[in-house]
């Protein structure tokens, strides 16, 4: 079997397996919810209402059936795409993941890319001047941001920046009192298409503190993975015969070793998708972020059902399918891996 088959084999049994995966999690989650003690009538009613006001509103939401009822409901409508309503509102779920997903994207890329700066800036430095103070430094900053709960970092970074310092939004998306412009709800992009110069402004500044926050954090993974990569591949031959052909070290650095030791590195960095959905939550929950992470954590603590199942099955996805991507990349770039 030839490489180009064996890449589609590997592909298709990936594709084939993400609705199984995705079976596996939202059964996990539904029974989950369950059995976590509370009730969403209670959030939607209080705890004052009448046992024939709890009663018509437990049947009206369908909570009344069994459980297995309920499973097989809730499967019907996963098959055929739909997502539910919210038991508070009876907004579909969809239409509120499409709300707020933009901002966790917008969120996420941008912290993706700072992390990924960052940690090449710092990764190379240190491998540049090993046992260096520079590169003990890039070691201790991957091992402390690493290290560090992303609920206290956020929180210094907002005590620092927003209350002492004043140069930056304590949260939020933008102004108080303002209102997301009608558009794809991307504000940097929506603001550069109709060249409104305050809204990209007031969107920067108030991306800038968490999504460096949370770049900050991720910035280690990238810069521990890059350094010990690149003194690895700096030991190989092929390295050595550079040498002795008297290039020089930024050329052999640059052109020699660093794309061989990338390859380990994208695999970081689709890992790193989980890292920066888990640590979206948190710096989502502390900025007061309007994005998905921020909806799935009120929707917890309102007992929402639909609304968690829909945006940890959503959520699922995009990791899923940026984990197989990631996977294909390598494969495409490296020939020495094989399917």
């Amino acid at each position: 079997m030839n490489r180009t088959r064996a890449i589609a084999k590997y592909t298709a049994i990936r594709l084939g397996s993400i609705p199984i995966m995705l079976w596996l999690i939202s059964t996990m989650v539904f029974m989950l919810l369950r059995i976590a003690p509370g009730d969403p009538v209670d959030a939607i009613l209080g705890n004052r209402a009448d046992d024939l006001a709890r009663n018509a509103m437990r049947e009206r939401l369908g909570l009344n059936q069994s459980i297995f009822k309920q499973y097989l409901s809730f499967l019907n409508d996963l098959i055929h795409g739909n997502l539910g309503n919210a038991l508070n509102t009876q907004e579909p779920v969809s239409e509120i993941i499409s709300k707020a997903l933009p901002a966790s994207i917008e969120l996420g890329i941008t912290a993706l890319l700072i992390a990924s700066i960052v940690g090449f800036v710092i990764g190379l430095s240190g491998t540049a001047r090993p046992e260096s103070k520079t590169d003990l430094a890039g070691r201790l900053y991957g091992i402390g941001t690493y290290a560090l709960p992303p609920f206290w970092a956020a929180m210094m970074i907002q005590l620092f920046f927003s209350v002492i310092l004043g140069w930056l939004p304590i949260g939020g998306r933008l102004p108080p009192g303002s209102s997301i412009p009608e558009g794809s709800g991307y504000l940097i992009l929506d603001s550069i298409k109709n060249g409104n110069l305050l809204l990209l402004q007031n969107a920067l500044r108030h991306l800038l503190l968490p999504a460096g926050t949370l770049g900050i954090l991720l910035s280690g993974v990238f810069s521990r993975s890059l350094r010990i990569n690149l003194n690895k591949t700096l030991q190989m031959d092929h390295i050595e015969a550079a040498k002795s052909r008297g290039l020089n070290k930024s050329r052999i650095l640059f052109f020699h070793a660093l794309p061989n030791a990338m390859l380990p590195v994208l695999t970081i960095t689709g890992l790193t998708v989980a890292s920066l959905i888990g640590g979206a939550l948190l710096i989502e929950v502390t900025f007061s972020w309007p994005g998905i992470a921020l909806k799935l954590q009120e929707a917890i603590n309102q007992r929402d059902y639909p609304i968690v199942q829909g945006i940890v099955v959503v959520i699922s996805m995009l990791v899923v399918f940026i984990s197989v991507i990631v996977d294909l990349l390598i494969a495409i770039i490296d020939p020495r891996v094989s399917y």
